[in-house]
């Protein structure tokens, strides 16, 4: 009879806990990630997805995105962006949030380090 007390006091409190742990898990895809964007270039190397690097494609290296997810990224001091796919794994320095081509920094309007925000394009 006390473990019927116990356990009708845990499972309500437990499944509002799970509840509430998987919802913000979904509106966490959601939202923007900011931090500073660096620029990197390995000319003619393989990615981690296993394609050659390209210098003047529209791509970037992200330590969690699958692989193909299209996102944009905006330079916050021009308000310029950019559509980049996710073709490698990085960056590992601590702050930074991405690693882009040259062709991505270009277009965002600046070369070595900016800080940016960064969120999944819609299609």
């Amino acid at each position: 009879m006390k473990c019927r007390v116990f356990t009708d006091r845990i499972f309500p409190i437990v499944s509002i806990v799970v509840t509430i742990f998987f919802s913000m898990l979904a509106c966490s895809s959601a939202t923007a990630e900011a931090g500073i964007a660096s620029v990197y270039a390995y000319s003619g190397g393989k990615t981690a997805s296993g394609e050659r690097a390209n210098p003047g494609g529209l791509t970037a290296a992200h330590r969690t995105l699958k692989f193909g997810t299209q996102v944009r990224v905006t330079n916050r001091r021009n308000g310029r962006n950019v559509v980049v796919r996710i073709n490698d794994r990085g960056p590992f320095v601590r702050g930074r949030v991405i690693d882009i081509t040259p062709a991505a920094a270009r277009a965002l309007g600046f070369s070595g380090l900016a800080p940016v925000t960064v969120d999944i394009a819609q299609n």
